[in-house]
Order: structure tokens, then sequence, then C-alpha cells
């Protein structure tokens, strides 16, 4: 891989079609900027309708390549296989650019690239195992299955926050299956997809078979969503704009995938060891700065070790260390960009007039070496009730609302107390209760005395406004591959079919 952060300060970055980096044809770019400083530091190309419809046209020619149609299941995973050692041999450069990019940590992006490369090798071993069924009938001398085969080109459009292995969960599938892709990154963190790029060509996979467009999402995207070109459409960010892009993608009858926002609940009962439960609320919403869709952002603690709770809670995040994404002693790094800290800045307020109070946080830090860059302290709120703004809204920032609750009826109807319903979390010994809470609440993913521990090997997926469709596991292999039903009279005789013929 040629692509480093070096080679990226300063540089252009062009479109990727049909295994080629192509200038736009409008000859405009974007500038990236550093969330550390708020500076530019690069800039990628700007893709209008025409690029898109460029892209879309090189994968639909690959999906129709007998070099990719007609390649043996076995031999994609093998391909696939290839792509998750580039990827493990170049973790620490994609890690570094993507810490670059959006100001993720960057001892959490080499730890996420170094285990990605297991997503694609477990999808490549899928390759060649995806099975059909026969299907009884009530005819003689009559055979009737089911198939599974690609669905033809996949559009993608990834978010910011983790854009290489949000992306993987649905391009592993996809390639594994035999599809071809376009992918529109976000336009606040695309040089490491175009990184992975590279690494697709040097796999050895055919032209066209994965393209990535620049832009923004008023163009690009737009128009990538409108593309009749387009057999399946796949989109993780915010609810609004999945509602644009289901409207857009309904037009051509296009069947989405979407993992859309999230306000997960995450219950702490009093019968647990509050050192560890606190442990898993500051892990579950402070990690990555609160930039996850699966952030546990509303915390429901037992009324009878609430204040105890918080005053553990307190001390702390008070300890958390915000700094340098760079820097191992970092605990968090800046927001992703500048109109989000002007987001998270204004639900603190919000908070604040609604009548809760700001027990830790709440404010830019005052530190000079991170002065220009888009950094927020870990913030707890208490006071807090459930329908207040910032305790209904998907915040992406590391804040956190307390409420208390006496009962478990109670804590169910306020978990459950959101249009969203994407992950959930529970701190109990006792099983029973932790079982009943799973029954009852209303979200895709629900933790038990854990937070955040996720795997590939798991289908996940929202409830409600949190999105449709699953990703992960054999789930996403039937996700993104379409069933066939074919039917053989071996008779060897058609009948007349104006002659009834009565049993």
């Amino acid at each position: 891989m040629k692509t480093t952060v070096a080679s990226l300060e300063g540089s252009r970055q062009n479109l990727f079609i049909n295994g080629a980096f192509t200038a736009p044809r409008s000859g405009q770019y974007i500038d990236s900027f550093d969330p550390t400083t708020g500076r530019p530091w690069y800039q990628f190309a700007e893709a209008g309708a025409e690029d898109v419809g460029a892209a879309v046209d090189a994968a639909r020619s690959a999906f129709a390549n007998p070099a990719w149609r007609r390649m043996t299941q076995t031999d994609r995973g093998r391909l696939v296989r290839r792509l998750a050692e580039l990827v493990l041999d170049n973790a620490d450069a994609l890690a570094l650019i993507e810490t670059r990019d959006n100001g993720k940590l960057l001892k959490e992006m080499r730890a996420q690239m170094r285990a990605m490369p297991d997503s694609y090798t477990y999808f490549a071993g899928m390759a060649d195992k995806l099975l059909g069924d026969t299907i009884p009938v009530n005819k003689l001398d009559m055979l009737n299955f089911n198939v599974r085969e690609p669905i033809g080109v996949v559009g993608m459009i990834t978010p910011w926050n983790s854009p290489l292995m949000l992306l993987t969960g649905t391009l592993a599938p996809c390639l594994a299956l035999g599809n071809t892709v376009v992918v529109k990154p976000s336009e606040h963190a695309t040089a490491s997809t175009l990184a992975l790029a590279e690494l697709i060509m040097e796999a050895g996979f055919p032209a066209g078979v994965v393209n990535v467009v620049t832009g923004t999402g008023a163009v690009a995207g737009d128009a990538l969503t409108r593309h009749p070109g387009i057999a399946k459409f796949v989109f993780t960010g915010s609810t609004g704009t999945g509602r644009c892009i289901a409207a857009n993608a309904a037009q051509n009858l296009i069947p989405c995938s979407m993992e859309l926002g999230g306000k997960s609940p995450h219950v702490v009962f009093g019968d647990v060891d509050i050192e560890h439960a606190v442990n898993g609320v500051v892990s579950g919403v402070f990690a990555a700065a609160g930039q996850t869709c699966v952030a546990g952002s509303r915390c429901f603690v037992e009324a009878s070790v609430y204040e105890l709770f918080i005053e553990a809670l307190v001390e702390r995040t008070r300890r958390v260390r915000v700094g340098l994404p760079m820097l191992e002693d970092t605990d968090i790094g800046p927001l992703a960009l500048s109109a989000q800290l002007t987001k998270v800045e204004g639900y603190v307020a919000s908070g604040v007039r609604q009548g809760a109070r700001i027990a830790a946080g709440g404010k830019r830090p005052q530190a000079d070496e991170l002065a220009g860059g888009w950094y927020f302290e870990p913030t707890v709120m208490t006071r807090a009730e459930n329908g207040m703004e910032f305790m209904q809204e998907e915040l992406f920032g590391p804040i956190v609302g307390v409420i208390p609750f006496s009962s478990e009826d109670e804590m169910i109807r306020l978990a459950n107390d959101t249009r969203y319903g994407l992950a959930s979390g529970i701190w109990t010994r006792d099983i029973n209760r932790a079982l009943r809470f799973a029954r009852d609440v209303e979200a895709g993913t629900v933790w038990i005395n854990t937070y955040r521990a996720s795997s590939f090997m798991s289908a996940n997926g929202g409830f409600k406004e949190s999105g449709y469709g699953r990703r992960g596991g054999f789930d996403a292999m039937e996700e993104f591959s379409r069933l066939k039903n074919v039917v053989i009279d071996y008779s060897g005789a058609m009948q007349d079919p104006f002659v009834i013929r009565l049993r």
C-alpha cells in the first residue's frame, strides 16, 4: 500500500473507478480537516452524478464479467482471504490514517485494524458453504429447490466514526457472495477507504468489483441512492439521513439495509460491584468520545445505590484523560468534526436549561496543546429526566445522563421510552432479572454485565428508528444474496394444460 499519512499530507486524492484512480469530471476537490488542529491536511475528489454513474456502470460490467461472475466460490473465498492478509500487513498504516482523519485513538485503531482481517477470513470461509434446500411438493416426478445467488451491485454509504470497520461488515460478505460494490465514504473521513482500494487491487480482484466515489452526501450520495443500477443499498448513519436514502431508493424499488441512530439504555442494579458497573458505563459511553451508535448515553440506576454510583462515576470520569489521539496515555481524543462539537455543546446547554445538572465535565478542555482541536470533556449529567432533549436525541459525544429508578417495571418503561432500539445493557447478579430485561427491552442487542462486546460472528441491527436489516454472522450472507426457486418436472412428458384430471 503506497498511501501513508506522510503521502496524504497536502495531497489530492482521486476517485477509484474500474480499478484505477481517476480525477473527478468537475476537477473539484474538498478539504479534509484534522480534528486535532481544525486545519485541512489533504483534499479528496468531489464526485458528481456522472462520476457516480461511471462507478455504477463499472460495477455492473464487473458483475457480468466472467472473470468474476464465473469464478468459483472457493476462488472468491481465496481472494477475500488474500485481502485479509493485506489488511493485516498494513494494519498499522491504516490505523494511522484513520486516527489522523477522524481523531480516534491510535491504540484503539491499531487494535481494530489488527482484528478486522478476522472478519474477512470468516466470510471468506462462508463463500463455498452457502447452501440451498429442497422443498417437498404434492406432485410426483417434480423437483423443487431453492438456491442463493449474488444480488448485483450493492451501494454503500459509510460513516466517519469507524469507516473501515463498518465497511468491512458489509463488504466482506458482499465479496464472498460475488456481488460488486460502489462505496461512498463520509466526506469527513475518506482516506482509509481509498487506501483499502489499493489493497483490493493488490489482492487481485477484477477491475470494477469495488469502486469508491468520494464527495458530499448532497451530491454524490444522492446520485448513488437514486441510481437504478443499484440492486441493494446499505447505509450507516443518522435516522434523518436514512429516511432520505430510503425514499430515494424506493423510487427504484431498491431494498435497503440500515443501521441508524441509537439512544441506548444502560441499567445498573444495586446487587453489583459498583466499580465494575462504573467501568462498564464509562466504557459504554465515553469510548471513542461517545461517537458510537451503541453509546449507552441513558443510564438508569437503582435508587438504593444511586448516590453511591454517582459519586463513583463522577470520580472515575474526572480521571479520564482527554488528549492527543496519538499518545498512548490518552483516553479520549477529539470529536471528528467541528459541527459535532457545536452540537454536543448545544445539547449540554439544553439539558441545563431543562433542569439537569453538570456533575462532571461539560465544557471544552483548556490545555494549550488541545487548542484549535475539537475536544470536549467527558460529561456526567444528573437530575436528568427521560423526556429532556439530551436524553432523547442521539448525541454522538461523551455525555451520559443518569436517572434513578425504583422497580423493574419502571426501569423497563424508561428504557423503552425512546424512538430508538439499537442496543442496551444491564448490570446485575440476578440472572432471572437479566433474562427478563433481555426479553422486555426493545433493542437489537442486549449486553449483560458487559457493554460494546461485538463480534462479526453475531447478527446485529436495530429495532424501531434504529433501522432494519442485519449484519454479521450467517445472516449477512442471506442479507446480501437473493433466493431463487427452481422447479423441474422430470416425468419426461408435459400434460395437456386444458385437460383436467381428477385424483
